[in-house]
């Protein structure tokens, strides 16, 4: 996991086209079929950092934690009176992956962004960690879950732009009864997941979630991601 972690900032930093262009021809070949382009538009909509930042000033949260904070663009820009940001190469105030720092937590959090590795496994294990440290009333926020083509959730990783098969473990919570989950239609997508019973389960009979294809994503998004509007998702907030 730390060896993907470091590929993953060496594609950012050092641009290896080279491997790239090997990940993508292998996938054109041997992989999934791609359905196309989904009309996403982000550029009208709020940005994390506001959607963010009104979120916890509409419920008075006091503490925050960042998992992946990269060169700070986030973390620094958040006003809570709390707030802890974990990464092993860079930025908030914490160096070391998620995983060792859930080991040696023993706070709660009013409210989590998690936007580390955008790896499935990566993230379901955030996920479920970010749940148990969870204050009561707390959100979990998760960047990417929208990836707008089947290049951008593509793992290995082939493009600059990307977000990874994120979105597979929102649609994976999204089964579990003991949370409720959206996804606010905004800056690539922001998956969210609120600690109590579930309103609007997933019936998605599935046993391994890593092995959901595009496909599904590409025709189903609307109803496997229950998108909203970041209007109509702050009235959700209103009753929670």
């Amino acid at each position: 996991m730390l060896f993907e972690k470091l590929y993953i900032r060496m594609s950012i930093l050092k641009r290896p086209r080279f491997l790239y262009k090997i990940f993508k021809y292998y996938r054109k070949f041997f992989g999934e079929k791609d359905p196309g382009d989904l009309p996403f538009n982000f550029n009208s909509e709020p940005s994390r950092i506001e959607i963010i930042q009104s979120i916890i000033d509409k419920k008075k949260y006091s503490s925050y934690l960042e998992i992946g904070t990269y060169q700070d663009e986030v973390f620094s820009k958040i006003k809570c009176s709390h707030k802890i940001g974990v990464d092993p190469f860079s930025g908030g105030n914490r160096r070391m992956t998620s995983d060792d720092f859930f080991i040696q937590n023993k706070e709660k959090f009013d409210c989590i962004f998690i936007d580390g590795l955008h790896h499935y496994d990566q993230v379901k294990k955030d996920l479920k960690n970010s749940i148990s440290c969870l204050n009561e009333k707390g959100i979990i926020l998760i960047h990417d879950c929208l990836p707008k083509n089947l290049s951008a959730q593509a793992v290995p990783r082939t493009e600059r732009d990307w977000n990874g098969d994120v979105w597979k473990s929102l649609v994976e919570q999204r089964t579990k009864h003991n949370t409720d989950c959206y996804t606010i239609y905004a800056d690539h997508g922001i998956g969210v997941v609120l600690k109590r019973e579930n309103k609007n389960l997933l019936d998605l009979n599935n046993e391994n979630f890593e092995k959901l294809k595009f496909q599904l994503f590409y025709s189903e998004h609307k109803k496997i991601m229950n998108i909203l509007n970041i209007n109509d998702f702050m009235k959700v907030l209103d009753k929670y």
